[in-house]
């Protein structure tokens, strides 16, 4: 009986062994046939797989995350990517940048105080177009403007021309805040370094002349001929295009910017926030530009024109005799020029002096932060400088008065004149 009772709990004891391992292996059939049904399921576009668990991703993206860098600074849409590169942002903001639904970049409209720059701007551009225009023509039908220094001016016209023309609306194109390549934003940037130079030069050049004016006057004509002044002309541009395109042959931002994203591609195209201090260097505009081509250049002039002044004085005093029958009118004459000319050296330099001392406390004292108005003022000043001239021009130089007033009389004045005349004269019918 006890045998009996032993097997049949042996029984029992098997049947449930084999009824758990039996559940077990249902219930590992149903979650395998589960998990394909899912899976054909969500081929099929009925069912959307469950996400995987996964830890949040920051919102900087690697490598440049590591370094503090947003991603906005190489792909658009941040507000402060010169900062991100270690610059102060102090030219001028452009607009924010949104992405669509489609994932378009979008501009976002122009702010009040944008459309008072860009009034201020071509307003400049209005003076400074037609009236170092009307220099150019003056010197062209007036005979007596044409000695070296009136090719002077013309050369200084030239590059103020320029400025209106070109710099000025590219300024406006930087103002907006475009998103482009890192060389078609260096190239935007780089006109106002050529004609910033070519005007610097051709006021030495005008300054070097009033000089040998004065201290060579029997001999000046001899020397200083119109071909020698056109091929000085000429390599006043040269320079200047060597040093406005400099950073075009390397001096630029394009290294920091590879450095700090950490590639080592070398022809990687950068979308960036076009903006000047994005793209040129810092150390380029004061180290080479301002403290090599534009500060020693100012300082020989100054000193020049103190000698002019000096030796002028000394031959109004002693009268010595010149190329002129009177020498008092000769040299009287002279120091008048030499004054107005150098009002326009004393205008530019007040002109651009204010923006190469904001770029020199950019980059010896990254943290100080300088008010956006007068990074603008800065810029008014320069710009509004190539509008300056022909008016100095106009109300200190007699010969040029002169010939903007026969251009008026000739040009506009008399043809409206004319035409007044013939309407009136025709006899009615």
């Amino acid at each position: 009986m006890l045998r009996l009772l032993l097997e049949a709990g042996r029984g029992c004891g098997s049947r449930a062994v084999q009824g758990t391992r039996s559940r077990a292996r249902l219930s590992s059939l149903q979650r395998n046939l589960g998990g394909t049904s899912g899976t054909r399921a969500s081929r099929a576009g009925r069912v959307q797989p469950r996400a995987p668990s996964i830890s949040p991703v920051p919102t900087q993206h690697a490598p440049w995350a590591a370094l503090g860098v947003k991603s906005s600074v190489f792909f658009g849409g941040g507000s402060t990517p010169k900062k991100a590169l270690g610059f102060q942002d102090k030219v001028t903001e452009g607009p924010q940048h949104s992405r669509g639904g489609d994932g378009n970049i979008m501009a976002h409209p122009v702010s009040a105080f944008q459309a008072a720059y860009i009034s201020i701007e071509v307003l400049i551009a209005l003076v400074s177009v037609p009236g170092n225009i009307l220099v150019i023509w003056a010197v062209k039908m007036n005979q007596a403007l044409r000695d070296a220094t009136f090719c002077f001016i013309v050369s200084l016209a030239v590059a103020d021309v320029a400025v209106g023309a070109l710099v000025i609306p590219l300024a406006i194109i930087i103002n907006i805040g475009p998103q482009t390549e890192f060389y078609s934003c260096l190239m935007v940037a780089c006109p106002v370094l050529i004609l910033t130079e070519s005007s610097i030069l051709a006021l030495l050049a005008i300054a070097v002349d009033r000089y040998l004016r004065v201290k060579i006057p029997v001999r000046y004509k001899s020397m200083v001929t119109p071909r020698r002044a056109a091929v000085a002309i000429a390599c006043c541009w040269i320079v200047s295009f060597l040093v406005g395109l400099t950073p075009m042959f390397g001096w630029n931002n394009l290294n920091k910017m590879r450095r700090t994203q950490e590639l080592n591609a070398t022809h990687t195209e950068f979308v960036i926030k076009c903006q000047f201090e994005t793209v040129i260097s810092m150390e380029y505009m004061v180290y080479f530009n301002f403290f090599v081509w534009v500060l020693p250049p100012l300082l020989l002039m100054l000193l020049i024109y103190l000698e002019v002044f000096n030796l002028i004085r000394k031959q109004l005093n002693k009268k010595v005799s010149s190329s002129s029958t009177d020498p008092q009118k000769y040299y009287g004459k002279e120091l008048k020029i030499a004054k107005s000319l150098a009002l326009v050296l004393f205008l530019f330099a007040l002109s651009w002096l204010p923006l190469h001392v904001l770029n020199c406390i950019t980059l010896f004292c990254p943290s100080c932060e300088t008010p956006h108005i007068l990074t603008y003022i800065a810029i008014f000043l320069t710009h509004g400088n190539s509008a300056m001239n022909p008016i100095v021009y106009a109300f200190r130089i007699k010969k040029f008065r002169t010939a903007f007033l026969q251009i008026w009389n000739q040009y506009f004045c008399c043809k409206t004149n004319k035409n007044v005349n013939s309407t009136t004269a025709e006899p009615d019918n």
